[in-house]
């Protein structure tokens, strides 16, 4: 009896989940051709090109973080998209449960970075206690990395937890401890101040959970 209402639940739940998915079906947050459903500096800053928004430029300092950020905020979801970092220093990273700064260039919220040498995979805190919140061991990151070429970020946020991976290598599993700090925000993609260099995002798609 304990086994069959084991597999009755095990059933009900496979179910359950399946309708949740089929409710919460997995959409893309850039079409490829257009900024629609984005905000940022789409004249100097951000541009598209072969279905992908590339940020920054090799021919010129970059001389400010700039955020192309989504038009509407997100709360649980799980992200994915394709990154590339070009140019010697190249910074960038992907921004979540993030908010504008009123009549500023900057964001406040979390980040999910990228950039050498040690910041890939990890969690950031953009312009709110401006720290990394979790550290990825770089020791494995390196072994799933191309730098320089085209890699997967999965971001998924549930609840307080957050978790990041990279290349399939889960980098973080951060449970937020302050409930002060907001679970909503819109998603943003940036470029890093500094030298020349380009950030280019694409495949962004997002499901957005329960």
């Amino acid at each position: 009896m304990k086994l069959l209402a084991l597999l009755g639940s095990l059933s009900f739940l496979i179910a359950h989940q399946t309708l949740l998915c089929a409710a919460n079906p997995t959409v893309p947050l850039f079409d490829g051709q257009t900024f629609k459903g984005w905000d940022g500096d789409t004249t100097k800053t951000f541009r598209i090109a072969d279905k992908t928004i590339i940020a920054g430029s090799l021919q010129a300092k970059i001389p400010r973080n700039e955020f192309l950020c989504t038009t509407r905020s997100y709360t649980n979801f799980v992200l994915k998209l394709k990154f590339k970092l070009i140019g010697e220093g190249a910074n960038a990273g992907v921004q979540i449960r993030t908010k504008r700064i009123p009549n500023h260039h900057e964001v406040s919220g979390y980040q999910a970075d990228m950039g050498d040498p040690s910041w890939w995979g990890c969690l950031y805190d953009e312009s709110r206690r401006n720290k990394v919140l979790a550290q990825s061991d770089m020791v494995e990151v390196n072994k799933v990395l191309k730098r320089g070429n085209w890699n997967d970020y999965e971001i998924r946020c549930e609840g307080k937890r957050i978790r990041l991976k990279v290349n399939g290598l889960q980098t973080v599993d951060y449970t937020e401890a302050d409930a002060a700090i907001e679970d909503y925000g819109v998603i943003a993609v940036q470029i890093h101040g500094g030298p020349p260099s380009e950030a280019w995002y694409k495949d962004i798609t997002i499901q957005e959970l329960p």
